[in-house]
């Protein structure tokens, strides 16, 4: 009988992909630490061999050391964000403020610090799949055209429709803050309320995230939908998603 962790009691069974370099980490402490919080685990030593594994098993979580010898972590993210609906943490060594930032704002849902406790990056799985299931249960939003806005926010395919037809993938946090921002029929929606979107504690949460997911949000919509998203920001206020044509 598989032991569960406190912190996976609800998220058992999970596949949960950890790619680290560090032999002795990733198959000593972190697989068999997972495992025992309930989760089905895998370790890999290298991006080419976790993406060898996608072509016959779906993970949920990918875990990524950002230091890895053949690839960096956060391209490794920027590439299974482009193509997976999955969460992803980045799990590294380097503890500089810009490091954070740059994984949070383009790729990655979750951040932890090397060393860290199996416990710790047990926790921070089980929180994330909680906030992956958030979205879902918001359905008549996400799956509901806006009369003004003419863009669609795809629930199913975790994707941004634009009024061309074109669509872009995003993450979670893309997705959060989004759906907060439709149901705000057009009225300016605070940092605070799009902090709560992401399942932020106001007091740990790092006041620069909002200010990368909108800066990503925007050059993603230029970039791959050839069209710019009418996001404003509202000085004092927050955030709005406005007519396509007003903006």
């Amino acid at each position: 009988m598989r032991k569960e962790g406190a912190g996976a009691m609800m998220e058992s069974g999970a596949r949960v992909a950890l790619v680290e370099d560090d032999d002795a980490l990733r198959d000593d402490i972190l697989v068999p630490g997972l495992r025992a919080s309930g989760y089905d685990a895998e370790g890999f030593r290298s991006p080419i061999e976790l993406y060898r594994r996608m072509l016959v098993v779906a993970f949920d979580v990918v875990v990524l050391d950002v230091g890895l010898p053949d690839e960096d972590g956060l391209s490794v993210a920027r590439h299974l964000r482009s193509s997976s609906p999955l969460g992803i943490i980045m799990l590294t060594g380097r503890g500089q403020a810009a490091d954070r930032v740059q994984a949070l704002g383009e790729a990655a849902d979750a951040w932890l610090a090397k060393p860290v406790e199996v416990e710790v990056v047990a926790a921070t799985i089980s929180s994330l799949l909680r906030r992956m299931r958030m979205p879902q249960a918001a359905s008549p939003v996400a799956e509901a055209e806006h009369s003004a806005l003419r863009w669609r926010l795809l629930a199913q395919g975790w994707r941004l429709a634009a009024p061309s037809g074109r669509e872009v993938a995003l993450n979670r946090s893309e997705r959060a803050v989004l759906e907060c921002l439709f149901a705000g029929d057009g009225e300016p929606v605070s940092r605070e309320r799009l902090i709560e979107a992401l399942g932020e504690s106001h007091d740990e949460f790092d006041p620069h995230r909002i200010d990368m997911l909108i800066h990503r949000l925007r050059r993603k919509s230029v970039e791959q939908l050839d069209e710019e998203l009418p996001l404003r920001s509202v000085r004092g206020r927050g955030y709005v998603l406005v007519d396509h044509d007003d903006g």
